[in-house]
């Protein structure tokens, strides 16, 4: 028996699907997670100070707080929810894949406290989409600026790793042991493509 058969045979063939909220969010968070890090990335190649510098960092504040808005959603929904799918598979993979999502929210919580730790030890607010601001708490530790900043830097290259890992599994799982997990997070049933 190869390790494809039996995964297949443990993976129902009419694998439910996700409901709605559970894929927007989740493709919502992979989305923000891809810009906030991208953003990062053009913007350390840019002189400091450059108004394109200085707007990029904004937009990365106001979409880490809207991060920050949909992990919690995610987490108050996933409790709510728990355990509304069976699982994709058993086994090893089941608690791979159980030990890869429990990381990733982890990594996820710590990088938005990092972002707003980071901020305030610059002595600034957040501001969002400049609509409002959260300002920094009283006697907030300005010392601990480069602390933070390297935190939040290892921090998302992390996640970037692991949910790198993460889509890699799903695509082994869709294109190798054609096995229909992707097809619970698609956004468009595979009927509908």
């Amino acid at each position: 028996m190869t390790i494809q058969s039996t995964v297949l045979d443990a993976t129902p063939k009419n694998v439910a699907r996700y409901d709605r909220l559970t894929i927007t969010l989740h493709w919502l968070t992979a989305l923000l997670v891809v810009s906030l890090f991208a953003l990062a990335q053009v913007w350390d190649i840019l002189q400091k100070g450059t108004p394109l510098r200085l707007g990029l960092q904004s937009l990365h504040i106001s979409l880490g707080m809207t991060l920050a808005a949909v992990i919690a959603i995610r987490i108050v929904w996933r409790l709510a929810h728990r355990g509304d799918l069976p699982p994709a598979a058993g086994g090893f993979q089941h608690l791979l894949a159980k030990a890869v999502h429990g990381l990733l929210y982890l990594l996820l919580l710590l990088q938005v406290a990092l972002g707003f730790l980071f901020r305030w030890s610059q002595n600034q607010p957040l501001s969002f989409f400049g609509l409002f601001a959260l300002p920094q708490p009283d006697g907030f530790p300005v010392d601990m600026r480069g602390t933070f900043a390297l935190m939040h830097y290892w921090v998302a290259w992390s996640i970037i790793i692991l949910a790198g890992f993460h889509a890699c599994a799903a695509l082994l799982h869709h294109y190798v042991l054609k096995d229909r997990v992707l097809g619970r997070m698609f956004p468009i049933p595979a009927n509908k493509r």
